[in-house]
């Protein structure tokens, strides 16, 4: 195959030659970063592997189970796998989990009872916690419960308020939040070096207080995770980056014995906890997409960083912007106009295998306080491993990228929405 066949294939999905030549320019200047990208992957692999072997997984463990699911051996070597992986005393890993804020609603009302006091110190949480803490009012909130809760806004500059974090640490505070990934937000991702200090200063203080890490988008991006600098539970979703984007569903929390104990009888019911969950057939699933995950992972970031590097170049503000370290898989990009955001993500959807042809529009998403549009054409509904895009029509009309099972397509997907763009006027290549 020669440069101009491969140009001309990108022609025929709608791909101009300047827009090539000028993402060509953009590859071979980040090409070291992919370098340094593929050797952090290279390592994950290899502690999945090496998690798997010890534990002795079979082919009998993809068995499916129904009804109560008692002796789940599939289900309850998997949870060995991820604690050993995140290096944690214990797991919950279940189909029973629907999403990434289930698991953090399960994590924190397991861990919280009346009275207690619940903080965040990396700033007002993701949309759709605020309903479960009580931010937003909602039925069946923390608040409603009476749990109270605080927060610590990050310092300008994205670090840790130390400060202020020491002043609110108040005898009744049980358990106490951080968010690893932005969110809706135009902040920095925090890195597990960053969190692993602050964590040290909490313990430092009181040694009892429960310390929460929300790690959407954030697992197999470094080479450790929280719970490898002191985070009592780790949190995530299985249709981000954990899955591997064959997970069908699910979410996983990691940690202590005592605090999954906890949640895994809020998951199901006092008394049978850990014991009953059955896998209805998907453990397969659960197991491959893990093994995959360091290399999609490394996809997705490869993806990132393209955004970066092409939007930039264009004079956008990107975040992080086109030379910072990732600590995630999201790349937000702030447009300054909703004209933008939308023609961003229709260019995302038009380059996805799945429901290309259909146009996103912004709508009124449950658990959010503004209009959503959301582009995403997947193998797993809604599953942001995948390509995909999203974003609040509000100021500053930022996009959030992430995903992409795989480096070509995440390039294609993000060559789309930039032709969509200068297709629109938005971005002029002259």
């Amino acid at each position: 195959m020669t440069m101009n066949e491969l140009k001309e294939m990108y022609n025929s999905l709608g791909i101009s030659d300047e827009v090539y030549d000028y993402a060509e320019e953009i590859c071979e200047k980040i090409s070291e970063r992919f370098h340094k990208i593929d050797k952090i992957a290279e390592y994950n692999q290899l502690k999945v592997v090496g998690a798997m072997q010890k534990n002795k997984v079979a082919e009998a463990h993809f068995a499916p189970t129904t009804g109560y699911g008692y002796n789940d051996l599939g289900r309850d070597t998997l949870e060995k796998v991820y604690a050993d992986i995140f290096h944690t005393e214990d797991a919950l890993v279940r189909p029973q989990i629907t999403c990434g804020t289930h698991a953090l609603g399960t994590a924190l009302s397991a861990n919280l009872r009346p009275n207690d006091k619940l903080m965040y110190i990396s700033g007002k949480p993701y949309d759709t916690l605020e309903e479960v803490i009580g931010i937003r009012e909602s039925v069946g909130s923390l608040a409603e419960y009476g749990v109270l809760y605080d927060q610590v806004d990050l310092l300008e500059n994205g670090d840790f308020d130390f400060e202020k974090i020491k002043e609110k640490i108040t005898p009744d505070l049980k358990v106490i939040g951080i968010q690893r990934s932005k969110g809706y937000a135009t902040r920095p991702t925090l890195s597990v070096e960053k969190i692993g200090e602050v964590i040290k200063f909490i313990k430092e203080i009181r040694s009892d207080i429960i310390v929460m890490v929300d790690n959407c988008y954030g697992e197999f991006v470094e080479t450790i995770e929280p719970s490898d600098v002191g985070a009592d539970m780790v949190v995530g979703s299985l249709i981000k980056n954990p899955g591997g984007g064959l997970a069908p569903i699910g979410g996983y929390i990691c940690g202590t014995k005592e605090c999954i104990e906890k949640c895994a009888y809020r998951l199901t019911t006092p008394g049978l906890g850990k014991e009953v969950g059955a896998n209805l057939g998907i453990m397969g699933t659960f197991y491959q997409g893990l093994f995959l995950a360091p290399t999609v992972v490394a996809s997705a970031l490869k993806g990132a960083i393209f955004a970066a590097n092409l939007f930039a170049g264009h004079g956008f503000k990107v975040i992080p912007d086109e030379k910072e370290e990732r600590f995630d898989i999201i790349q937000a990009i702030e447009f300054g106009k909703p004209e933008g955001v939308i023609a961003f993500c229709k260019g995302i959807q038009a380059a996805a295998p799945v429901d290309s042809y259909l146009t996103p529009e912004p709508w009124d998403m449950p658990g959010y306080d503004a209009p959503v549009i959301m582009a995403a054409g997947t193998f797993v509904s809604g599953s942001s491993i995948e390509l995909s895009a999203d974003g609040p029509i509000k100021p500053p009309y930022a996009v959030y990228f992430q995903g992409g099972l795989t480096w070509q397509h995440a390039k294609l997907g993000i060559l789309k929405a930039f032709q969509n763009m200068v297709d629109d006027e938005l971005i002029s290549l002259k």
